[in-house]
């Protein structure tokens, strides 16, 4: 029976091992985790999700403050239009964040950063712009396209001088998605260098609607592979979303898929950024615990624990510190909502709102449980401590586990 470690993937001059660690924000896919990837030979992904917040806890930086207190006077508010991020710092982050990174880099292998479209943050093709051309000056070695479609990202930065050198990837979840792109991406002369296909039991945002368990990974990833060969296009295609196995990830392989993307197992190893606690909350996790809603601002389904402190709570919006979801006209869902509950309810000390979260604040804090479709089998890649707790991973364990074992066996950690 083969491994994972019997297949390689070629990407430009370079031969990876085929398993590439997911771009989960806010920093719980951080440098040393994808660190781990790249010194096995394989690729790690950091995200840009939140970078300014997660330059200050990492680096001691002051940009969430700065930012906090010149719109201090905002706070009170309904109106967020005023609300802007400063571009020169903006890029200072994402260029730290990135280039201690880099600096940090052994091995052979890679490191991407995921960028997500739909952080908008008052001034969509500004923000982007300026995250992507930092990333690249920082040193990355691919960039991933996210939460959205991109259909403009390539052209704000058609111009910098590692556009033709840096990989680019898109997420997709259908034919449909990936056509848009690369018919847009072709007027630049510029195909992406991998795709990789987005299932439905991925964890976070989901690229389909409520209806997603009528979609099915390998159906999805067949359709694309059986049009890139009609279409003469050589693009290694990448799956993720509830591949939990070394051998669920050979299956891919030897259908055709250039490598895999995986990342729940990595939430509870010790280089995830996740809290200890909030690890084992993933380890109790039953089948029943793990909801799909559409609580998030974005308007995309997202896949969480259902005793996330974030579902439910009414805070008063923060973007004066934060802001990563805010529009053009300076507009959240989530600010609709509470302003909604706020009228109803105005002598409440404490509202409920149901419906949206401030997901800026809450990833900030670790308190929206974001999770694949299958974290409540994550309690069976450990072992049970005494005090009833589970023993934490190291990503290197759970990454060699991926390559070498087989007929789905996982191995637990050394007692």
């Amino acid at each position: 029976m083969k491994r994972v470690d019997d297949f390689r993937l070629r990407l430009g001059k370079k031969e990876l091992i085929p398993i590439m660690t997911g771009g989960m924000g806010v920093d719980i896919s951080t440098a040393e985790l994808s660190l781990v990837a790249a010194r096995l030979g394989g690729i790690g992904h950091i995200s840009d999700a939140m970078v300014p917040t997660v330059s200050d806890r990492r680096f001691k930086t002051g940009f969430v403050k700065e930012k906090q207190k010149k719109y201090k006077y905002n706070v009170a508010n309904r109106d967020k239009s005023v609300v802007q991020f400063d571009l020169v710092r903006l890029a200072e982050a994402t260029k730290m964040h990135v280039g201690r990174t880099m600096e940090a880099k052994k091995g052979d292998g890679l490191i991407f950063i995921n960028t997500m479209e739909k952080l908008t943050m008052g001034s969509p093709r500004d923000t982007l712009r300026v995250r992507l051309s930092a990333a690249m000056d920082g040193g990355i070695d691919g960039i991933t396209l996210s939460a959205g479609l991109h259909l403009g990202s390539l052209a704000l930065i058609e111009d910098h001088p590692r556009f033709r050198d840096v990989k680019f990837g898109i997420i997709v979840s259908s034919l449909r998605a990936l056509t848009l792109f690369l018919r847009k991406s072709a007027r630049l002369n510029r195909l992406p260098d991998y795709i990789i296909v987005e299932g439905p039991l991925a964890g976070g945002h989901l690229g389909f609607g409520m209806d997603w368990v009528q979609y099915d990974l390998k159906t999805i990833v067949d359709e694309i592979h059986r049009y890139l060969k009609q279409e003469n296009l050589n693009i290694p295609l990448i799956p993720a979303g509830g591949i939990f196995t070394g051998t669920d990830a050979v299956e891919f392989l030897e259908a055709g898929a250039a490598a895999v993307q995986v990342a729940t197992r990595f939430t509870i190893t010790k280089e995830c950024g996740l809290p200890d606690k909030v690890k084992q909350e993933y380890f109790r996790a039953n089948e029943e615990d793990i909801e799909v809603n559409l609580i998030s601002p974005t308007g995309y389904p997202m896949r969480m624990l259902k005793n996330s402190p974030a579902i439910g709570a009414g805070i008063r919006p923060n973007c004066e510190a934060y802001g990563y979801l805010l529009d053009g006209n300076g507009n959240c869902a989530y600010i609709e909502a509470y302003n909604r509950e706020l009228d109803k309810h105005p002598d409440e000390e404490n509202i409920s709102v149901m419906d949206k979260t401030c997901l800026c604040t809450h990833m900030r804090n670790f308190d929206c449980w974001t999770c694949g479709h299958y974290t409540y089998r994550l309690k069976d890649t450990s072992r049970r401590l005494a005090d009833g707790s589970y023993q934490l991973l190291t990503a290197e364990h759970v990454f060699k586990d991926y390559l070498y074992n087989t007929e789905h066996q996982i191995a637990l950690p050394p007692a």
